[in-house]
């Protein structure tokens, strides 16, 4: 199909959609579980009046096991002086069934860059603000990098080293104060989106009634097997701060299940630490970056392999990025992965694997891919190891 003059969102269009595909899957969910037998829902806030005592509206209700999955909630810093003046987390973002003139978004990390290709995509000016020297600063410098190339190649504009910011109303219009090294002084936009970090919804839950430890961020603290510090409780998902992603919290229900109902032994710490970045094109990530490597002092190897040499990658004519993998000197088995390209997002899996079993990178670098896919290349990238310096 070939268009011939403007192309406009109909972002109230794109809200609807939005807001059927949420709601097909909580509805879902909610029928699902009211309509399991044997199990009550109460719709209302709970609070521990003892260590296995919680209260909901007006039940009082004891049991001898506890699970805690409260999640968590955007964390907009008080230092900006953010009082009297409208802002967006990610929820409110949601929400918008508009399309912002100019999006000023304070954070440089996942959810402000995911957030803001979208909407420069849309149609907005989008300026991304960011406290530190790079964006998104725990991964390598070469992703950061080259995340920051693809955004202002398509028009975002993307200011570091605001050490000093606070924002302020102007009218009917926010203005971002910030001491940058170089650029204005001052960013003035229609409206503005906090994307800065999240906070554990434990705040308002009883805890000390309880006896259950926090961390000075309110993460519940736990154990290897996401335990509680008060015996036949546990917490999991967003609120005991070892993952923050969905597939970590339903991994913490399946390891509390199987250590439950299974009597096996599975623990948070035979994790690997897996993720993704959902800009175009993805980031793919696993286990340790090249930073970590070096920090740790181990022999290492490391293959690296623009996009622009992998054939999948030429003939969709979408090159941007590229694919690193880090493998022990000694032992043969890999480290971590990053794999910001097309399709990143599903390749990292081929490696994540590998990672779970154990075994020598040689398994995946003997082994046949399909061609023409971006996986057949990392093969290749594994024939070409050098030494990590």
């Amino acid at each position: 199909m070939i268009f011939d003059g403007p192309v406009r969102v109909d972002m109230k269009r794109v809200k609807a959609r939005k807001d059927e595909v949420v709601s097909r899957s909580n509805e879902g969910v909610e029928k699902w579980l009211k309509g399991t037998p044997n199990l009550t829902v109460l719709e209302d806030h709970a609070r521990f009046e003892g260590a296995r005592v919680v209260r909901a509206g007006g039940e009082l209700l004891e049991a001898e096991r506890i699970f805690v999955n409260v999640g968590a909630r955007a964390f907009v810093p008080p230092t900006l002086g953010i009082d009297g003046v409208p802002y967006l987390t990610n929820s409110g973002m949601m929400e918008v069934d508009f399309l912002p003139e100019h999006l000023v978004i304070v954070g440089g990390s996942y959810v402000g860059l995911e957030f803001g290709q979208m909407y420069r995509r849309f149609g907005s000016e989008v300026t991304i603000v960011e406290k530190g020297p790079r964006l998104i600063q725990r991964e390598d410098e070469d992703v950061s990098e080259t995340i920051r190339k693809i955004l202002e190649e398509e028009g975002v504009n993307v200011r570091l080293n605001a050490e000093c910011m606070s924002v302020e109303r102007r009218a009917e219009k926010v203005m971002v104060r910030l001491d940058c090294q170089s650029g204005a002084r001052e960013i003035v936009g229609s409206h503005l989106l906090v994307a800065v970090g999240r906070r554990p919804n434990t705040d308002d839950l009883g805890l000390d009634k309880a006896g259950i430890e926090t961390d000075p961020r309110g993460f519940i603290v736990v154990d290897d097997e996401l335990r509680t510090s008060v015996c036949g409780v546990w917490a999991i998902g967003d609120c005991n701060g070892k993952g923050a992603f969905t597939h970590t919290s339903y991994n913490d229900y399946e390891i509390v299940a199987a250590n439950l109902l299974d009597g096996e032994s599975r623990r948070v710490s035979d994790r690997i630490l897996a993720y993704g970045l959902f800009i175009d094109p993805p980031l793919g990530r696993a286990g340790m970056t090249a930073t970590e490597v070096r920090r740790s002092g181990r022999r290492a190897l490391i293959g690296k392999r623009p996009m622009t040499r992998v054939g999948r990658a030429v003939e969709k004519g979408e090159t941007q990025g590229f694919m690193k993998i880090l493998v022990d000197a000694d032992s043969k088995e890999i480290l971590g992965a990053a794999i910001l390209g097309i399709e990143g997002d599903e390749v990292i899996h081929s490696i994540l694997d590998v990672m779970y079993s154990r075994a020598p990178y040689t398994v995946i670098q003997r082994a046949v891919h399909i061609h023409p896919t971006v996986s057949e290349l990392v093969p290749t990238m594994l024939g070409e190891l050098s030494p990590l310096t």
